[in-house]
């Protein structure tokens, strides 16, 4: 049997569309001589289609500082990762997050009770630029780390088949965040390709640690991680051109609602994605 990180270094290798590759290599551009590495998921990957979707990248970089022109970027990337931006290349749209190599290899790990990193790398991501070996080799050594993480949150249950444990475990970390998701969602990222997830079990299994640090309890990572995606609504409104249509957009597409943004909506987004947060959550369209 593959180990882990066997499986996941060949799943990161597997190529992605030349287009997205270009994206990636135009990021990383973007914060030279800082990037390590250029990870894209989310999905886009899943569904094998670009054209009017938002694809979804992660920017690992070697030092906040030296990644952005201004010091306050990088300040707030460090208090609270990732800074999110938008970008655009070669007729396609994006948004990249930024996480150095250090932050990366933390938030993949049981060390943190945060799911945002660990519950995405857990799923299939490719590397679609890289550095230099060692920039890639760190990359592999991180994304290794979310799958036994993941499944160690979740806590195992007697009897209960391995995609039954994903399927429950993304369902966790689901609720522990504002999500724009049909109910349901959770288990669809397992059945869209079950053969992958029978593939890793046994591997992510057998890589959970013996002796992990103590476990937050899920009532207790769900008020954190919806107020931590509060703080990220807030700090993206500074970051992320175009942000309160994304969310609007996202919503839309995610919980079958007919938002439309006001145009004192966009000239205060901080402001309207505190006015519109209670109403998405009474009506459902975030969880």
């Amino acid at each position: 049997m593959q180990s882990l990180r066997e499986l996941v270094a060949a799943e990161l290798s597997v190529p992605a569309d030349p287009r997205v590759s270009g994206m990636a290599a135009a990021i990383a551009a973007k914060h030279s001589p800082a990037s390590r590495a250029v990870l894209f998921y989310g999905s886009c990957l899943r569904q094998k289609q670009l054209e009017g979707l938002m694809l979804d990248f992660y920017l690992i970089v070697s030092d906040y500082r030296a990644a952005y022109g201004t010091s306050w970027l990088a300040t707030a990337n460090r208090l609270i990762p990732p800074n999110v931006f938008y970008f655009e290349h070669d007729g396609l749209a994006a948004k990249y997050a930024v996480l150095s190599e250090a932050d990366f290899h933390r938030l993949n790990g049981p060390e943190t009770s945060s799911v945002s990193v660990w519950a995405r790398f857990a799923q299939p991501s490719r590397l679609v630029w890289a550095a230099d070996d060692q920039a890639r080799d760190r990359a592999i050594d991180a994304v290794s780390r979310a799958a036994p993480t993941l499944l160690a949150a979740a806590g195992s249950v007697d009897g209960e088949e391995p995609l039954d444990w994903w399927r429950r475990a993304f369902g966790l970390t689901y609720s522990a965040e504002l999500r724009a998701e049909r109910k349901g969602r959770a288990s669809s990222v397992v059945d869209i390709e079950p053969e992958r997830y029978e593939r890793f079990s046994g591997p992510a299994m057998a890589a959970i640690p013996t002796k992990l640090p103590r476990q937050a309890r899920w009532a207790t990572r769900r008020l954190e991680g919806k107020a931590l995606s509060v703080a990220r609504l807030a700090k993206a409104s500074a970051t992320f051109a175009g942000g309160v249509d994304y969310i609007a957009w996202k919503i839309n597409r995610h919980a079958d609602t007919d938002i439309q943004i006001k145009p004192w909506q966009r000239r205060w987004p901080l402001l309207a994605a505190i006015s519109l947060l209670p109403r998405l959550l009474r009506s459902g369209a975030v969880r």
